[in-house]
């Protein structure tokens, strides 16, 4: 009997963690789900398997805490004791860093707030909003700050040499921090598929809203359908723009095949009806150039109405979009409108985030291989040189991390190449900083053989 009660309060929380992930679920998934719809039919061009899939990384989301908890409920006493000095250091990390991001980004962003008409209310929603890319660009940094604290003080106290002399190896003792680093990555990888970019991509619509102005979704889009010899300068997108807000300052030009001027058409507002795929332009002023004559322009007081183009505006807004501010299933959507209609953009920059949308939550983990090792000292020697290491380490990844990125946006790297090389560099460098540490070699002499006389 007591053995029963003992193990069913160590799975209690797993299950309030459960029914509480049920009942968030319920509530967010059916919007999900409602937005993925709505999203379908205004762009029917998009990856249909990739938007679908939103729904159910939110309900997985929803219950990652249970997942955690129940893997700490399966853990042994050692496990269990281990994990609960980290997550406390974890959460002060976390929401030490998180204050003094807030506290950074608002000051920057104060004459922005001025101009709204309620400064709390904006300042709640714009931060309330964004709170999955703060979290994602967060984690690392608090991961790796919370492994140095928490494996410091262990080793320090001696707690590590005696889990060692009870018959414990040093990967059975940071097992449960790898499995934390895992369970963050996958967190971040979720947050990464669509909720992050999508808060990024969202912050000047909530500020413009806000001081009661229209936010732009891009601005000074170029478009060529090389099929029809069309193209397409549009000034401005507004955010409505899929459900029948006006494309600003339309300018299209049309040429022959022998690439001379055929025709072109100018219009301050251009709409687009979906039922009969019907372009209405008002405003609008058209010149057309006959074969070595004078051009003729003619100003339209009605408004001018096409119905033979086959281009929408959800094909024309592509190569505005900025490729770092785009989702997984809209980077996917992007690369199969790019196979289907042609080169109408580089599509270097869009295929490179695409793959660092997966790879960049990752560097958790790489992380937890990188300080763990670094973390743990078994001489008397202050814990400094590794510490300092493994910040200079992680530092460096995030550096390599930025330099190959913009090498895959240039297409000098290739793009897979470009967001996973540093993972998996890293990742190796980790994996042999766990080698020496479970052979029983100082690390520090990794620095005194990178200084020169010190062989």
């Amino acid at each position: 009997m007591k053995f029963f009660r003992n193990h069913l309060l160590r799975f209690l929380l797993p299950l309030a963690l459960a029914a509480g992930g049920t009942a968030v679920c319920a509530m967010l998934v059916p919007g999900e789900t409602a937005a993925v719809k709505e999203l379908l039919v205004s762009f029917p061009d998009a990856d249909v398997q990739a938007h679908q899939a939103r729904p159910f990384i939110l309900a997985g989301l929803c219950f990652l805490p249970a997942l955690a908890a129940f893997l700490y409920a399966l853990g042994s006493t050692l496990d269990r004791y281990i994990t609960r000095q980290f997550a406390g250091i974890f959460t002060v990390c976390l929401a030490a860093l998180m204050m003094i991001w807030l506290l950074m980004d608002m000051a920057d962003k104060i004459g922005d707030f001025r101009e709204t008409q309620d400064v709390m209310t904006t300042i709640g929603k714009f931060y309330a909003a964004r709170s999955p890319a703060i979290l994602l660009l967060l984690l690392p940094y608090s991961l790796l700050l919370a492994l140095l604290y928490a494996l410091g003080k262990l080793s320090g106290s001696r707690e590590i040499i005696a889990m060692i002399q009870a018959g414990r190896s040093v990967v059975r003792i940071t097992l449960p921090l790898i499995t934390a680093g895992l369970l963050f990555s996958l967190l971040g990888l979720g947050l990464n598929y669509h909720w992050a970019p999508a808060a990024e991509s969202n912050v000047d619509k909530i500020l413009a809203e806000a001081s009661g102005k229209q936010a732009a979704e891009a601005t000074q889009v170029l478009y060529r359908n090389a099929a029809s010899r069309r193209l397409w300068m549009i000034g401005a997108f507004p955010q409505d723009y899929q459900i029948g807000e006006p494309l600003q300052d339309v300018e299209i030009t049309t040429t022959r095949e022998d690439k001379t001027l055929e025709s072109r058409l100018c219009a301050k507002r251009a709409f687009w009806d979906r039922p009969s795929r019907r372009w209405t332009f008002e405003g609008a002023v058209t010149g057309n150039y006959p074969p070595k004559q004078a051009p003729v322009f003619e100003t339209h007081a009605a408004p001018v109405t096409i119905d033979t183009w086959s281009e929408t505006p959800w094909q024309l807004i592509k190569p505005g979009l900025s490729a770092d501010l785009l989702d997984i299933p809209d980077l996917s959507s992007w690369l199969k409108a790019w196979s289907q209609n042609g080169q109408f953009a580089d599509p270097s920059p869009y295929l490179t985030h695409w793959h660092y949308r997966w790879a960049l939550p990752f560097a958790c983990l790489v992380t937890v291989l990188l300080a763990t090792p670094l973390g743990i000292h078994f001489s008397r020697r202050a814990p400094g040189g590794g510490i300092f290491l493994a910040v200079v380490l992680s530092a460096l990844m995030m550096l390599i991390s930025s330099i190959t990125l913009a090498l895959g946006e240039s297409g000098t790297l290739r793009p897979a190449h470009a967001a996973w090389l540093p993972n998996i560099v890293f990742s190796l460098l980790g994996l042999y900083l766990f080698h020496r540490r479970i052979s029983g070699q100082p690390i520090y002499l990794i620095l005194r053989r990178l200084i020169p006389g010190n062989d």
